[in-house]
């Protein structure tokens, strides 16, 4: 059986490859930098906010409508933070592009670790995207355009989505028409040996469950994978792994790494209407 890629990594380089706070010395500046930018995007788009897709605390999700009477596109975004932080309510700034364009919106809440293991986090993701599908039609969606993307964390459960058999929730098998995964990590088992493990309590039976490098897709769909050029070596080859994973399974991925972005900043492409990540949005909602 062939070696892990990081198989003999000492402590302190396996942190650095797989948690990106380690990678990026100031990890919270791209956030305090977009503050104003997502600010602007509440105040301009006033989203329906805190709709529960669950009973849980954390079942909510916001929609940004574009303006008309639709049906409209719909694109659910799911955020990072290692299946144990962050909010919806950060991210209402990769919105404006997209409503411009004539799409609506969904950020969505999950479940986070240590409230619950992967499995709820996981189950949580994939319940609210259920219910985008059998609702959203009531606030001006287009059940049948239904695309997704995710950063980090987000991006792994965007690969849950792909995964899942829909149609034995009585939904269309091809519930998803497109997927853009960022900075995304498809098997958790690397994650054992970082700091956060005390948070997320993973097992060898948890990231064996969701190990999207090893799960059949199950939807056939317009997908890209996208990494920053400025990640670490190993997480950039996450990415490259699971679009091969991808491939072998009849898919075919877009593999794109950009230049110059690190785990956090790579977020900003949503607000350039020129940028690969918006060209992409463009091209898998169309």
């Amino acid at each position: 059986m062939t070696a892990p890629i990081w198989a003999g990594l000492t402590a302190d380089e396996h942190e650095y490859q797989y948690n990106p706070q380690r990678s990026v010395p100031d990890f919270e500046e791209a956030r305090r930098r977009r503050e104003p930018s997502n600010a602007a995007a509440i105040v301009a788009l006033a989203p329906q906010t805190d709709i529960a897709f669950g009973p849980g605390r954390l079942h909510g999700l916001d929609i940004f409508h574009p303006p008309g009477a639709g049906p409209f596109p719909v694109h659910l975004f799911f955020h990072g933070g290692y299946w144990r932080a962050q909010d919806k309510k950060n991210f209402a700034f990769l919105a404006p592009v997209l409503v411009q364009r004539g799409v609506m919106v969904v950020a969505m809440n999950y479940d986070l670790c240590p409230g619950v293991t992967l499995d709820g986090t996981v189950a949580s993701a994939i319940a609210g995207m259920a219910w985008v599908a059998r609702n959203i039609a009531a606030h001006g969606g287009d059940a049948g355009r239904i695309t997704m993307s995710g950063h980090s964390a987000g991006a792994h459960l965007v690969a849950a989505g792909l995964a899942t058999e829909w149609a034995a929730q009585g939904l269309p098998g091809d519930l998803i028409k497109g997927a853009l995964m960022i900075s995304g990590i498809y098997d958790p088992t690397p994650a054992m040996r970082i700091s956060v493990n005390a948070d997320i309590r993973l097992t060898p039976e948890i990231c064996a469950r969701h190990n999207y490098e090893a799960a059949v897709p199950r939807t056939s769909c317009p997908a890209w994978v996208v990494a920053g050029g400025d990640e670490p070596e190993h997480w950039i080859h996450q990415s490259a792994r699971y679009a091969r994973h991808l491939r072998r399974h009849g898919l075919k991925p877009g593999l794109l790494v950009s230049p110059d972005h690190h785990h956090f900043d790579i977020l900003d492409l949503y607000m350039d209407p020129q940028s690969h990540v918006s060209r992409i949005l463009a091209e898998i909602i169309a």
